[in-house]
């Protein structure tokens, strides 16, 4: 994009969508959402008024927004929210942008919960609370806990309870389980780091939190803890639910089962892969 001033709409969305065609899959979206923003009009009108032209400023910061995109940076962070489950959450650099799929996460725990129960339910590793936001929306009866190992991220996570008005839901600060032992759950979930030290994908994702994201040389590390730790805190036939990579399904059996784990079942997510593993804990 040039520096020239006074742009009309159209051209200015052109040259910036094919600024970020090398970065985005959703490069005229994406040029849309933060054109918009910028003028605090809806997408719509720069359809209807494309002739419109960008004062200086508004151009200036259109162009910082789009500069930050060019370098890869979500959009979720761009914006400040990212969509999950329906609600409208807070995400910034201190958590990960919330993925479609992870709602499967989100479906199959509450086809384990009953519409009347008076459950405790854990959220380990939270994030900005999308999934236990969810939960706890979904199933008011519920006490829903959520810990995560970063003060920054339950920070954006208690932020986003309180902007949903949510009162079943208390955040715990600590490693995994530390937080809430001596406690007893009838369901636990998580998406937990699972990505490999050295996966090439991580070049793609350098603006999200590496410590949400790696989880060892075969990013089986985090799985490892849930499945020796979690079965302590669970109820007699808890259980307990996990969010995958696609290739991980068959070694994450493997570990439940060898930590006493039982009715291990994979669930394929909404694009035919393997995302989701829960196990129970039975007769304990």
């Amino acid at each position: 994009m040039n520096n020239e001033t006074n742009q009309r709409l159209d051209n200015v969305l052109e040259n910036a969508a094919a600024r970020l065609s090398e970065v985005s899959d959703s490069s005229r979206l994406d040029a849309e959402i933060l054109l918009a923003r910028i003028i605090d009009m809806p997408r719509s009108y720069l359809f209807a008024h494309p002739e419109d032209e960008l004062d200086e400023h508004s151009f200036d910061r259109f162009s910082a927004l789009l500069e930050r995109r060019a370098d890869g940076e979500p959009m979720a962070y761009i914006m400040g929210t990212k969509e999950f489950w329906s609600h409208e959450l807070i995400v910034n650099a201190s958590t990960l942008v919330p993925r479609p799929e992870t709602e499967l996460l989100v479906d199959l725990a509450l086809r384990e919960i009953p519409r009347k129960a008076e459950w405790h339910i854990l959220d380990l590793g939270t994030g900005s609370g999308a999934i236990a936001i969810a939960l706890a929306s979904e199933r008011m009866l519920c006490q829903i806990t959520a810990t995560d190992i970063s003060a920054a991220a339950l920070a954006v996570a208690e932020e986003n309870a309180r902007h949903l008005c949510l009162g079943n839901l208390d955040f715990a600060h600590g490693s995994w389980t530390e937080p809430v032992r001596g406690q007893r759950f009838n369901v636990i979930v998580s998406n937990p780091p699972y990505v490999r030290a050295n996966d090439a994908a991580l070049g793609k994702l350098s603006h999200e939190p590496l410590s949400a994201l790696v989880a060892g040389p075969d990013g089986l590390d985090a799985i490892r803890i849930l499945a020796r730790d979690c079965g302590a805190i669970l109820d007699e036939n808890g259980v307990l639910l996990v969010e995958h990579g696609a290739e991980q399904q068959a070694d994450i059996a493997t570990i439940l089962e060898a930590s006493g784990w039982s009715e291990i079942v994979g669930h394929n997510d909404y694009a035919g892969l393997p995302r989701v593993t829960v196990a129970r804990r039975s007769g304990k």
